[in-house]
């Protein structure tokens, strides 16, 4: 709703990059291409109504806050909207915040959204 149309908004999901032990890969049965796949078959039955036309979406494979500061100074965007799981004690600690490292990296405002 913060964008003046779908076409504006580019959603981004980062994906944890394949392990080489991974019974998939050594097998050579998943891929990053058969993930990729899977992936916008997901965002397309997600976003099919009329009012995500024009949305975009994009894929990356790393580490989260990494990708989403780089993805978003390459596609010079004015705002990053993320949401926080609101990790508190011990699991923030061990974890992390992804929107907190994000808040530090990224080149714009980002705006974090409490889920």
């Amino acid at each position: 709703s913060l964008a003046k149309s779908p076409e504006f908004v580019t959603a981004l999901h980062v994906a944890p990059p394949l392990a080489a032990f991974e019974p998939g890969v050594v097998w050579d049965m998943v891929s990053d291409q058969d993930r990729l796949g899977r992936l916008r078959e997901v965002f397309n039955e997600r976003y099919h109504d009329e009012r995500y036309k024009g949305m975009q979406f994009a894929v990356r494979f790393g580490e989260p806050a990494h990708e989403i500061s780089d993805f978003a100074q390459e596609l010079k965007a004015g705002l990053i909207v993320m949401p926080s799981h609101g990790r508190t004690g011990f699991s923030h600690i061990v974890m992390g915040s992804v929107a907190e490292r994000v808040v530090r990296f990224a080149h714009c405002p980002v705006l974090v959204l409490k889920s």
